[in-house]
């Protein structure tokens, strides 16, 4: 891909720099929502689509080429290094990730391994690979953060509480902090591997950390979120954060070394600003409002493109994923109304 069609309007408001538009990536956007995807998933399942490059590509690159967005994510699970470590995952249809074998003790810990992506994922590192080589637009990828993969891991798949979660983190602290430094060099190691094979841009999804309250996140997560995004910073490419419910937290995310704070639809764009934001923002329109009229997406799209806007760091996205049941013609129409908008303006 030559430089002279490549845009990299994402990359720049990552960056704080100038650019002729406000640039639109969806989370979720390649996949439940897609008819093109669905027929893939009754022939392949999840994870024989990431495991064949290829196809992963094909639905990566696929909301790019429908809804002309500024940047790709990478289709593939959060889940996806544990294994290499010696957990047992299986992403069951309806349920989310299970786990046959979850933590319970600091012997479990113990007897975790450590990922040589290479070796455990090469699949992943040949779909970014082959997708730089395809892609017009930034290529971002992304990794589970250290506490939402620890609440599956313990909780043994998906948690509406996360008590045994805080259970075993207050209850056997030693335990907690090795899981997390293991993890955290998990993460460390896969990224960095993701970044090298070609991804431009990389995401840490902190999905349920909300759950905690700002004490317990200094004490029990934030020390190896900071070991994390310092290791990664050296490599050059911008750091995103998001999690969903952790508007409480957003202080010490703008403290952490990353570059770009995402923010669910709880918390406005100025209100983050107005909390002492200064990096770059992403966000956050709730996707609930793709359901509604379009007038009504319209309207709410306005509001938080004109406080995004008066900044040049901000990135239009929504604050959680896509929802199955969304039209992609609304998604289509959405990143049109976006780009004219702000292009006008």
């Amino acid at each position: 891909m030559t430089q002279s069609n490549f845009n990299d309007a994402f990359l720049k408001a990552c960056r704080g720099e100038v650019h002729d538009h406000v640039p639109v990536w969806y989370m979720r956007q390649a996949g439940r929502s897609q008819p093109e995807y669905r027929a893939l998933k009754e022939k392949y399942s999840l994870f024989e689509i990431t495991h064949d490059p290829e196809i992963c590509a094909y639905v990566t690159k696929l909301p790019v080429d429908q809804y002309n967005n500024d940047a790709a994510i990478l289709y593939k699970d959060i889940m996806t290094p544990l294994p290499a470590i010696g957990v047992d995952v299986d992403i069951k249809s309806g349920i989310g990730p299970v786990i046959d074998n979850p933590i319970r003790s600091i012997t479990d810990v113990e007897r975790l391994g450590f990922i040589r992506p290479e070796e455990d994922v090469p699949y992943v590192l040949d779909t970014i690979k082959l997708l730089r080589k395809q892609l017009s637009v930034p290529l971002i990828s992304f990794g589970g953060a250290p506490f939402t993969l620890a609440s599956y891991m313990i909780e043994g798949g998906p948690s509406k509480n996360y008590n045994k979660t805080k259970a075993f983190m207050y209850a056997e602290p030693n335990a907690w902090h090795l899981l997390m430094d293991k993890l955290g060099e998990m993460t460390i190691t896969y990224v960095k591997s993701q970044i090298a094979a070609g991804a431009q841009a990389i995401q840490i999804f902190d999905s349920w950390v909300g759950t905690l309250n700002v004490a317990d996140y200094c004490t029990y997560v934030k020390p190896v979120m900071t070991k994390i995004f310092t290791a990664l910073k050296e490599q050059g490419v911008p750091l995103i954060m998001f999690g969903v419910g952790a508007s409480h937290l957003i202080h010490e995310w703008n403290e952490l070394p990353l570059d770009v704070v995402g923010l669910d639809w709880r918390l406005s764009i100025q209100e983050a600003r107005g909390l002492g934001v200064t990096k770059s923002v992403q966000g956050n329109l709730d996707p609930a409002i793709l359901l509604a009229p379009w007038n009504v997406i319209e309207e709410r799209t306005k509001v938080i493109l004109d406080e995004g806007m008066q900044t040049p760091n901000f990135i239009f996205n929504l604050g959680h994923g896509v929802f199955p049941d969304v039209n992609p013609d609304t998604l289509r129409k959405l990143t049109a109304f976006v780009h004219e908008y702000t292009t006008t303006k």
